[in-house]
């Protein structure tokens, strides 16, 4: 089982601007002709970035969310992409009445969000999603990965990758180039524990 950090960055570092707006950051999703994992989904990315791309979405049984991510997606109405399973971090329920069928749970802390996200995964690899969550989740050492999908985009400003980082410097492992796609470059990074 692994726990990554992931998501797509503009170069400077940004998952989105202050207004939470991608621009277009995820126009690579859908810039192919090769569908992720469904036929029916609208990904479509190229052949280029598909091996490294289906592999994740493959192996990720769960994807840990902050509250701010499930309220601007309304939790992908139920039915997440990439994952068979959703645990939202928030201090806040399950709202009343949202798709009760849908495979989500919610924890009020990180650690409870990644116990839970554990025993869902049952040795598949868990998914966590970046910014404020993600870094927090990173500065208690609950990372093995860092996966960053860059586009050839630049915000000047916005929300951050790694959120508001906390502890300082966080140094990791040199850097994998998996696979340069169209308008994306796909990297990956070991997290040094201890």
């Amino acid at each position: 089982m692994t726990t990554y950090l992931h998501a797509v960055s503009s170069l400077d570092g940004y998952i989105a601007d202050d207004n939470d707006d991608v621009g277009s950051l995820h126009d690579w999703y859908f810039n192919g002709d090769q569908p992720i994992l469904d036929e029916d989904a609208p990904f479509r990315i190229s052949s280029a970035s598909l091996e490294y791309v289906r592999g994740m979405w493959e192996r990720q049984r769960v994807i840990i969310m902050g509250r701010h991510l499930f309220d601007l997606t309304n939790g992908w109405e139920g039915k997440s992409p990439a994952s068979d399973y959703v645990v939202v971090v928030s201090h806040r329920p399950r709202p009343d009445g949202w798709h009760p069928e849908a495979p989500y749970e919610f924890a009020t802390s990180i650690e409870e969000g990644f116990e839970r996200a554990h025993r869902l995964a049952d040795g598949g690899d868990i998914g966590v999603t970046a910014g404020d969550l993600g870094g927090q989740a990173l500065a208690l050492g609950l990372i093995d990965h860092v996966a960053i999908d860059i586009a050839p985009v630049v915000f000047g400003r916005g929300k951050p990758y790694f959120g508001s980082l906390t502890e300082g410097h966080q140094l990791l492992d040199d850097p994998e180039v998996v696979i340069q796609g169209q308008r994306v470059l796909h990297l990956r990074y070991a997290v040094r524990k201890g």
